[in-house]
């Protein structure tokens, strides 16, 4: 049996560097950024106007003093020529600003008789104006590579003319359950059966990292039927094959077996964690294969520790490991022993507003409806005393959406 630590470190050396392929940039939410995003140009590229009103030269404005209106500069459309002395021009938002003009006055300001115009206040030099080049510089690094890409990066990539954007290859993932136990939902429950749920969570907790997810359904405790989906996972190339099940030492739980026979060479098959100490990790070629426990809050809690940070590495993820928190205690922490817990957690605000994490006290590692209540995971290490509320402890946020 290894510790979280180990077994992570075991994995991440069997992961390959990320590879690059160009997706339009329409496609590219939630996709990593697998270079630096270079500014192709600068933004704006002239100096603009920030409001609807005057370009003026400041020196110029008096009270009292009207100044003749030269012409109108538009968003698409500049005033052509300098603008002469004693003359203003009329400029809306993201206009270019006028030669000879150096500063906007804007319309709520500005009083007009005919083409003679009057304003209320006298401006700074600069007033209202967006320099050129205010927004990004020519070869300047907008995004850095590794940065999970939000609709406000999008829009920035827009912005300096990327219509393609350079990302991570995702890997394409099978996942499948075992166990004569397992009926699928809405299937009629025989007396000693229960509802399949585990590929229910893991495919939308995988899926944001994973090119396709493949569910291969319900697999009965047989080898030889067990071996089939396997190969068949295997022949269809995926890079990652993920298995709930079976992963323990029963007399029917075949799947570590099955693996071996199959080619899989086998790193590890115990953690030192709770919930989820049956996990097993190996490779076959290039395939990383993954056996969760079959209980469904110990396979959500594996794929959320070990398996997701495996996946945002190969994936290119800046920080495998986000999001991660230190959070002080609403309540008293129980103490631990020899295996590290992750335990189930609420999130909320004291009353002076402090956002704090209440320990769940179900620790079943069958009980889904506590689960689905939680927010985070509390990250309790090995054979902790205990801790008082007030204590600042690792939090893992579960961000399932």
């Amino acid at each position: 049996m290894i510790s979280v630590d180990e077994a992570l470190d075991r994995i991440f050396l069997q992961l390959d560097a990320p590879q690059p392929e160009i997706v339009p940039l329409a496609r590219a939410h939630r996709r990593v950024l697998a270079e630096p995003l270079i500014a192709s140009h600068t933004q704006p590229p002239f100096d603009a106007s920030a409001m609807d009103g005057y370009a003026v030269r400041a020196g110029e404005v008096l009270l009292g003093r009207p100044l003749r209106l030269a012409g109108t500069s538009q968003a698409g459309q500049r005033f052509v020529g300098m603008m002469e002395q004693g003359q203003c021009v009329r400029i809306f938002t993201g206009a270019p600003l006028p030669i000879g003009a150096d500063a906007v006055i804007m319309q709520e300001q500005a009083r007009a008789d005919g083409n003679l115009i009057s304003f209320e206040k006298t401006p700074p030099v600069g007033q209202s104006i967006r320099r050129r080049g205010h927004d990004f510089e020519q070869g300047q690094e907008l995004l850095p590579a590794g940065v999970t890409l939000t609709p406000a990066m999008l829009n920035l990539a827009a912005s300096a003319n990327y219509p393609t954007l350079t990302v991570t290859k995702r890997p394409r993932i099978a996942i499948l359950a075992t166990g004569d136990e397992l009926v699928a939902p809405g299937g009629t429950l025989g007396p000693d059966q229960i509802v399949a749920s585990n590929s229910y969570g893991l495919i939308p907790l995988l899926s944001p990292y994973a090119d396709k997810a493949v569910d291969l359904g319900i697999i009965p405790d047989d080898k030889k039927k067990l071996e089939s989906a396997l190969l068949g996972a295997f022949d269809y190339g995926v890079e990652v094959v993920v298995t709930t099940g079976g992963a323990s030492v029963g007399e029917r739980d075949y799947m570590r077996e099955v693996l071996v026979d199959l080619g899989v060479k086998l790193d590890f098959w115990k953690l030192m964690m709770r919930p989820g100490k049956p996990l097993m990790f190996g490779t076959r070629g290039s395939t990383l294969v993954f056996g969760l426990p079959g209980n469904p809050v110990s396979a959500m809690v594996t794929a959320t520790v070990i398996l997701r940070p495996a996946l945002r590495q190969m994936t290119g993820h800046a920080d495998p490991f986000w999001p991660q928190l230190g959070l002080p205690l609403a309540a008293t922490l129980p103490p631990n022993g020899p295996r590290r817990h992750f335990m189930r957690a609420t999130l909320d605000r004291n009353e002076g507003g402090i956002l704090h994490v209440t320990p769940i006290s179900e620790t079943d590692s069958s009980h889904s409806s506590s689960l689905a209540l939680a927010d985070a995971l509390i990250v309790q290490p090995e054979n902790d005393p205990g801790q008082p509320a007030g204590t600042i402890v690792d939090v893992i946020p579960l961000i399932w959406g």
